[in-house]
């Protein structure tokens, strides 16, 4: 399998960092090199919005990565040392990233330089990946709108999946509105669906059809999970209800941050 080398401080992750990675990695294993804090601050005169730390969690959840690792220098602003060390194949950039230096760079190792345009990068794909693992395991489903995905999102998919194989019902728009009101979602329904299917930690991730509290009724139905799992924010009476009229277990987990990572919560990251 080629090995695929994709640098820069992924920042603030969004769907467009995501579609890029995804388009890496049907080329081979994908490798980050994540600029650190201090990096960052050496580009962009500023710090990142997002610590290194967090910034490297969040990374090594995303399916389509293989491996990441911490750049903390630059040959000139354009050109990482550890290249010649990781030995990559293919050098992937966003075009917002190229430049003469990194051609010239991959023109005098023989290194492979691809260029990912707007158009490559366009979309968000429906959902790939099925899970292919034992029939055995218990099916846990969680609930939410997942709005601006973040580093506590993610250790609540991780802290989930530990109980069984883990399906998401992402509340589609109309029904976010009806329970946050206008303004909400901040991220198409097909954007948010997107985001959560990336995360490894995720078997399945589907968009709801019912509306309320209990918009997922219809997936769990089909689904028929074992686990229903909600964080603190999202305990609800009708939820509990809801589980013990239909047998389902029903299990709170504290919103407990990944150890050495900032608390978040999508409506604080609004003025972010």
């Amino acid at each position: 399998m080629p090995k695929v080398v994709v640098t820069g401080s992924f920042d603030d992750l969004r769907s467009r960092h995501v579609r890029f990675l995804e388009e890496a990695s049907k080329l081979g294993n994908v490798h980050v090199l994540l600029w650190s804090d201090e990096v960052v601050r050496t580009l962009d005169g500023t710090p990142p919005r997002f610590p290194q730390d967090e910034r490297f969690y969040i990374l090594q959840a995303v399916r389509y990565v293989t491996q990441v690792s911490l750049v903390s220098s630059l040959i000139g602003r354009n050109v990482v040392p550890h290249l010649a060390e990781i030995q990559p194949d293919i050098w992937v950039v966003d075009e917002t990233d190229d430049s003469p230096q990194k051609r010239a760079y991959c023109n005098n190792h023989n290194l492979y330089y691809l260029v990912l345009n707007e158009t490559d990068l366009g979309g968000y794909p429906c959902p790939q990946h099925t899970y292919t693992g034992p029939l055995l395991r218990k099916k846990v489903i969680v609930t939410g709108s997942f709005d601006w995905l973040h580093s506590g999102h993610i250790r609540f998919f991780e802290e989930a999946s530990e109980l069984g194989d883990l399906y998401v019902a992402v509340g589609h728009d109309e029904n976010i509105r009806l329970l946050k009101g206008e303004g909400h979602p901040m991220f198409p329904q097909d954007e948010r669906l997107y985001m959560v299917q990336a995360i490894r930690f995720v078997a399945q991730a589907l968009m709801t059809s019912g509306h309320g509290w209990m918009d997922a009724a219809p997936e769990i139905a089909r689904i028929r999970p074992d686990i229903y799992v909600v964080n603190e924010d999202g305990d609800r009476p009708e939820k509990q209800k809801f589980c013990e009229e239909h047998d389902l277990e029903y299990i709170v987990l504290k919103r407990t941050p990944k150890d050495g990572l900032p608390r978040r919560e999508s409506t604080a990251l609004r003025g972010f």
